[in-house]
């Protein structure tokens, strides 16, 4: 079984664009919907994500919080972009950026389309109780907010959010 600890957050300024090592554009989709996962229905998220010349189908389980089961699989690209045209709500459009940080590697989406504005950093763990050193250009938290996850943005995407939504009062 596979577990993953990511810790999620908003990014405040361009300060990573410099220090990053490599980009990977992305575009991924869901073969079940918010409402199925968030209600109860289904226990876990079935992800498609083309990376490039790569592909795999992903299952992650609903659970709120940073540590949650996940399972990735890869697919022949062809089946992907197949299953894509099978994907419930929006397709999710991002580039993806590595960057390095006090011996972590942190992943900076700069989500397109949709919901294009949405910049987050994600940090995978060990242990949920791992030190890590957050860099300057690091925002807020957002681990235990649903809105920010892929899933949730495929529904409900950044560009439809209220002002409420997105922070702004």
């Amino acid at each position: 079984m596979g577990i993953e600890i990511e810790r999620k957050f908003l990014v405040a300024g361009d300060g990573w664009r410099s220090a990053a090592e490599r980009v990977q554009p992305m575009a991924q989709g869901y073969l079940n919907d918010l409402a199925v996962v968030a209600g109860g229905a289904q226990k876990a998220s079935v992800r498609v994500r083309i990376e490039g010349e790569q592909a795999f189908l992903n299952l992650k389980s609903r659970q709120l919080g940073h540590t949650r089961q996940e399972f990735d699989y890869p697919i022949p690209v062809e089946d992907a972009r197949q299953l894509l045209g099978l994907c419930v709500g929006g397709l999710i459009e991002k580039n993806r950026h590595y960057v390095r940080h006090e011996g972590h590697l942190w992943e900076v989406d700069e989500f397109l389309g949709d919901n294009a504005g949405l910049v987050v950093a994600e940090l995978e763990l060990g242990s949920a109780d791992e030190a890590y050193v957050r860099p300057d250009w690091l925002g807020a938290e957002v681990t235990d907010e649903p809105r920010y996850y892929n899933l949730a943005l495929a529904a409900h995407p950044y560009s439809r959010w209220t002002p409420a939504e997105r922070g702004e009062a």
